[in-house]
């Protein structure tokens, strides 16, 4: 069931009806019964793998909670734990391991020693690396002893299921998400409005801007031996429309539908073109897959004791300054091969995590002679030219990035990258070439002045200005006027008909 049908609307207008109108101790129930049937609306047969890791988290839970209400030696209870919380792991990451990357494995296999093993026909659920992500980072939770873990296995179910977010995200923690989902709500129209204007802003940037850019994007990197230089820079410039627009466009419509159940999830974009470095664009990007890695695998990865050993040879090796970057930036590595991993079974998602890690540590390991070269130069860092530097340098590392991400393969991606310097030339712009690409001028028009409205109101937001309050504060006639442009300007100049009707992270 797409966000994006008519069918998902009405579902969404029945759930919301019912959970206000039934008693209030239920409404927690009526969520997961809905949750579940939001889920079997894609196949009942991947319900098995929804219950397959609320099961055996929820089991882990209360197994860890035995063992610390157990009167055991310190350290025996520690190792006790350690094995249940490893076998849980092993048990959930090993089932994602072999839905999403037994044929990648295969494939390799099969390249390297000539094996001709038969590639496995395996179902992918939807939403699997979310979900899977979200309950793990709750079992590692209850065993660093953050919180006990839920005796209700109903309302677990609810944590692991909660429709909104199931498909896309964003990735939620156990201590915010669950006592809003299981605490009595009630009906509050301000709240509602917000809501209702938060979707309706996603589905303008999904099926007006993203859509739309995808047609060049899927043009130009599906048939890339026939293109260069400005048209390849023409289609990453897209990607990066259609991706944010598409991925932060979903969040919008994800977290308006939570927020008419009274839930708020976390948020998940922080205006990420506006990023002054990498490391600043991943705090702005995809926010809870980045606390999730910085919790569950930095933090463990930096403070391991292997690590520490690294990091006294490091100082031996590099001096005390560099030495204690070093092992920092190995740890970033580290933590961006795993989203690279996370992101797809493809060597190209795996080049994609290491380009982001890399740039980070290099960063890191650069930053004295940046000091320098501002001393040196009178560059004043925290003046608005070198912020605006900081922000286009950032625009264009992220969208070097995005080849990688993109590209039907590793080797497509360097042979556009080749391409776009070789065959560069300015004269593309106005032969006549990037009308060729599916879009006509009309269509451009529409990118561009769209575009610009989210820049506009991104800035803005930038700047403090809150758009839906200041907006909830004007007078009823200009505030109609507004709702009346979206509802009517969507199927108006969005790529409805053509949609391939879902979001791009619904893979994941």
């Amino acid at each position: 069931m797409s966000l994006i049908s008519m069918e998902f609307l009405i579902f969404v207008g029945i759930a919301v009806i019912g959970y206000y109108l039934i008693p209030k101790r239920f409404q927690w129930i009526w969520l997961l019964i809905f949750s579940y049937i939001y889920y079997a609306s894609s196949g009942i047969k991947i319900l098995f793998f929804l219950l397959y890791t609320t099961i055996t988290t929820y089991g882990t839970g209360r197994l860890l909670d035995r063992v610390n209400h157990k009167e055991l030696p310190r350290n025996e209870a520690k190792s006790r734990k350690r094995r249940i919380l490893i076998g849980c792991l092993l048990l959930n990451f090993g089932m994602l391991a072999v839905l999403k990357y037994t044929n990648f494995a295969i494939e390799n296999v099969n390249a390297i020693f000539h094996a001709g093993i038969s590639f496995q026909k395996l179902i992918l659920p939807l939403g699997i690396s979310f979900y899977t992500f979200q309950s793990m980072g709750y079992i590692i939770d209850v065993y660093w002893g953050k919180y006990e873990a839920e005796k209700n296995p109903f309302r677990f179910a609810l944590f692991v299921s909660f429709f909104p977010q199931l498909l896309q995200g964003p990735i939620g923690r156990f201590d915010r998400l669950a006592r809003q989902l299981y605490e009595q709500h009630s009906f509050d129209l301000l709240k509602a409005q917000y809501a209702l204007q938060l979707m309706l802003w996603g589905f303008f940037k999904k099926l007006v801007l993203a859509d739309r850019a995808a047609v060049v994007v899927n043009q130009v990197f599906q048939n890339y031996t026939q293109y260069s230089g400005v048209t390849n820079i023409v289609a990453v410039l897209m990607y990066s429309i259609q991706l944010y627009m598409d991925f932060s466009g979903g969040m919008d419509v994800v977290m308006g539908v939570a927020a008419l159940f009274g839930v708020e999830l976390d948020q998940n974009f922080k205006r990420p073109y506006f990023a002054t470095s990498i490391t600043d664009f991943w705090h702005r990007w995809h926010i809870t897959l980045g606390t999730w890695m910085k919790d569950y695998i930095f933090y463990p990865v930096s403070l391991s004791k292997w690590m520490g050993k690294f990091g006294k040879w490091s100082k031996k090796a590099f001096g005390k300054k560099t030495g204690r970057v070093v092992p920092i930036c190995v740890a970033n590595i580290i933590v961006f091969l795993v989203v690279g991993i996370w992101h797809g079974a493809a060597w190209k998602y795996i080049a994609y995590g290491l380009y982001n890690g890399l740039i980070i540590a290099i960063s890191s390991l650069l930053a004295p002679l940046y000091r320098k070269g501002f001393e040196k130069f009178h560059i004043n860092p925290k003046s608005g030219a070198w912020h605006v530097v900081q922000i286009l340098r950032t625009f264009l590392l992220v969208n070097i990035s995005w080849y990688f991400d993109m590209a039907v393969s590793l080797s497509a991606a360097f042979a556009m990258m080749k391409s776009t310097v070789t065959g560069f030339s300015l004269a593309t712009l106005t032969d006549g070439s990037l009308m060729m690409l599916g879009l006509d001028k009309l269509d451009y028009m529409i990118l561009a002045m769209g575009c610009l409205v989210v820049f506009l109101i991104s800035f803005l937001k930038e700047r403090g200005i809150q758009i839906r309050e200041s907006l909830g504060r004007k007078p009823l006639v200009i505030r109609w006027a507004v709702y009346g442009m979206l509802v009517f300007g969507i199927p108006m100049f969005g790529y409805v008909m053509t949609t391939t009707g879902g979001f791009i992270y619904a893979q994941f």
